[in-house]
């Protein structure tokens, strides 16, 4: 086989095995307190490292989803557990447990969600929600992707310009910016009942500010599909508070 045909095998290989074998999600601690990540995946998926771990300040780790992963990861702060990861956290908690094991985080919490491609259907579909409300800036960013591919994110610090009724609070310091539909228990605000389709269910004060300071992001359950990226790349890196640009 002439050398250039032997190079070309050998990328073809690489490829094949690089879009094959899952995704790699470099989860980056950038924030200047603890983080820990929850993790839940979606019907029939796995959730890695038992749904939650510890990340330090400037830590990150790396975990690997398998081909169609979907699911949802968001930052619990504040968080106290003992030695059998019993605890609290103040945002993002679930159920007072270090590893979430199949449980969502209680709102408010900024929230990634993805749902990653296959063999057949390659391309993998991202986004940063604030439906859950919002509790700290995260990114999620394609590392060789190619052409095309979007940042998923809500870089600014959402609590610094929460409305009072929205807000979380431990002590005077604020944590947590509840959505509306999470404060007010309301069909408008919640996109059910008669509000229970995109015709019906329109931005609020409350969306349009959370829109406005983080555009890239969901504000409300029907917001429109800008804010919904897809890409093919082999890796990811999530970061909670990442740097301003």
């Amino acid at each position: 086989m002439p050398a250039h045909s032997q190079l070309l095998f050998v990328l073809l290989v690489f490829l094949s095995i690089s879009f094959s074998n899952g995704t790699q999600l470099i989860l980056v601690n950038n924030c200047n307190e603890s983080v820990w990540p929850g993790l839940l995946g979606g019907a029939g998926q796995p959730s890695p490292e038992d749904g939650g771990f510890h990340l330090s300040t400037g830590e990150e780790a790396v975990l690997k989803v398998p081909d169609g992963w979907s699911g949802r990861i968001w930052g619990r702060q504040g968080c106290s557990f003992d030695t059998n990861g019993k605890g609290s956290c103040d945002t993002g908690d679930c159920a007072g447990m270090l590893h979430c094991k199949g449980m969502g985080g209680t709102p408010p919490a900024t929230v990634v969600e993805m749902t990653l491609g296959t063999q057949k259907s390659p391309l993998h579909y991202y986004d940063v929600s604030l439906v859950d409300g919002f509790n700290l800036p995260v990114a999620m960013i394609p590392v060789g992707g190619g052409i095309g591919c979007g940042v998923a994110a809500c870089e600014e610090d959402l609590n610094v310009c929460c409305p009072s009724m929205l807000e979380v609070k431990r002590g005077e310091r604020v944590v947590g910016c509840k959505s509306a539909c999470f404060a007010l228990k309301s069909d408008k605000y919640c996109c059910t009942g008669d509000y229970a389709s995109p015709q019906s269910c329109k931005p609020t004060l409350y969306s349009n500010l959370f829109k406005a300071i983080c555009p890239g992001a969901y504000s409300f359950a029907y917001d429109d599909s800008s804010s919904l990226r897809t890409c093919r790349a082999p890796r990811y890196v999530i970061t909670f508070c990442p740097p301003l640009k």
